[in-house]
């Protein structure tokens, strides 16, 4: 269970971004159940992305291949300007590109973004090496179907690595987004 409520964590950060023009930088929400993460500047819904979150579940438990819940942040960026569908092993490019569906593979591709917990609930992420990233496996976007990481579409990855800075948070939810957008907003 964390130690604070993570809507009330965004819903801060939505608002601290609204009320100053220095804190610009976008937050982004997820949620399970959809499989969609959203990306909000100010407050403000900018981008939607269908994501892949783990076949086995939700948690932090090490070994466990789960989708820590809870608040977290970008850690390290790691792929920028890698050509799009560049494998990665141990975050490091191995100077092999696949087209998205190869078959026979799953890798990391493209970009990855290292996240780091910020709750008691997610503290292990960063050294489970809980990460944003692209995947070979396109097809399986939409669905529950990686091993703890958050996949993406190569295209969609590249869009939101470019769009969020080292540190930016990203909350992730057990509920529609729908709900925790009208909470988010205060509806």
């Amino acid at each position: 269970m964390p130690n604070w409520n993570p809507i009330l964590a965004v819903l801060g950060l939505a608002l601290a971004a609204q009320t100053s023009s220095l804190i610009a930088e976008p937050i982004m929400i997820l949620s399970v159940p959809d499989q969609r993460l959203v990306l909000m500047e100010h407050g403000l819904p900018v981008a939607q992305f269908p994501v892949s979150t783990s076949k086995f579940g939700l948690g932090d438990r090490p070994r466990s291949y789960a989708t820590p819940l809870g608040v977290m942040e970008v850690a390290a960026k790691i792929g920028d300007n890698a050509p799009v569908g560049t494998v990665f092993k141990g975050r490091r490019p191995t100077g092999e590109v696949l087209r998205p569906n190869a078959p026979g593979r799953d890798p990391i591709v493209t970009r990855i973004m290292h996240l780091r917990g910020l709750e008691r609930c997610n503290d292990g992420a960063f050294g489970r090496g809980i990460y944003i990233h692209g995947t070979a496996e396109e097809r399986t976007i939409g669905r529950p179907a990686s091993y703890g990481c958050i996949r993406m579409r190569s295209r969609d990855v590249v869009r939101l690595f470019d769009s969020v800075a080292v540190g930016t948070k990203i909350s992730v939810f057990n509920a529609p987004i729908t709900r925790v957008l009208r909470q988010v907003a205060g509806n």
